[in-house]
This record gives C-alpha cells, sequence and structure tokens, in this order.
C-alpha cells in the first residue's frame, strides 16, 4: 500500500504525466492507494481560490474519489490528530502534517514531489 499527498492525488487524477517514472510505478504495482480526506479538503480551497481548476464540482471529485477502485480515503481521526501533534517536525501546514501522519501511522511509504516533505518523512518515493 501506498500513500499519496495532496500534489500526487492531483497529478494521479488529472495530470498522469506530472508523476515521476517512480511514483507512477509504485502506484501501478502497489496493493492500495490510500489519500487522507484532508486532501479533498486541501483541493477543495484550492479550487475555491482559483488555484486549481477542477474539471466538474469538488462534491463530484470526492465522490469519484470513493467510487475508485483500490483506493481508500482514511478519515482524520484522533489518532490521527495526535500523531499530527507529536511530529517532531517544525511545519506549519496542517494538511501536509496530517498526510505525514497518516503515512507514519500506516507505515506506508508516501509518495510526494514536496521536497520538504521528503526531507522529514525519510520512506518518501518521487
Amino acid at each position: 500500500m501506498v500513500v499519496l499527498d495532496t500534489s500526487a492525488l492531483i497529478y494521479w487524477t488529472m495530470a498522469p504525466n506530472k508523476l515521476s517514472t517512480a511514483a507512477e510505478r509504485a502506484i501501478r504495482e502497489s496493493q492500495g492507494i490510500t489519500i487522507s480526506a484532508i486532501s479533498i479538503w486541501e483541493i477543495g480551497l484550492k479550487a475555491k481560490r482559483g488555484r486549481l481548476v477542477l474539471p466538474f464540482p469538488i462534491s463530484e471529485f470526492a465522490e469519484l474519489l470513493q467510487k475508485t477502485d483500490g483506493l481508500e480515503i482514511v478519515a482524520v481521526d484522533v489518532p490521527t490528530w495526535l500523531e499530527n501533534l507529536s511530529l517532531n517536525w517544525d511545519h506549519r501546514d496542517p494538511a501536509n502534517r496530517t498526510i505525514v501522519a497518516t503515512a507514519t501511522l500506516l507505515d506506508c511509504p508516501l509518495i510526494t514531489s514536496d521536497r520538504e516533505i521528503r526531507s522529514f518523512y525519510k520512506n518518501c518515493i518521487w
């Protein structure tokens, strides 16, 4: 299983050519793909602020994700928030912290192009 951060999720669903070769291979060969529900929130905010153009409303995007075979959307629950708070990482972005916490709790590789995440969470693929 692999965890996708928000950018990797956007690339995988809307611009697969932007995935690195290693990321594309890891997704294709994985036993399952996991995302944090906070990625849906983050994508919705980006679309609302005009920083991302979605081909349909965020509610439809979320519905499509929920119907995608092999994709699990993990809720941001109390253990995830506690892991988020316990990260020894001076990073203020709540979405990135939550995604790293999710990957940590699941003990899974995290697919991300974000250098700051990759410098902190060592089990990354890009």
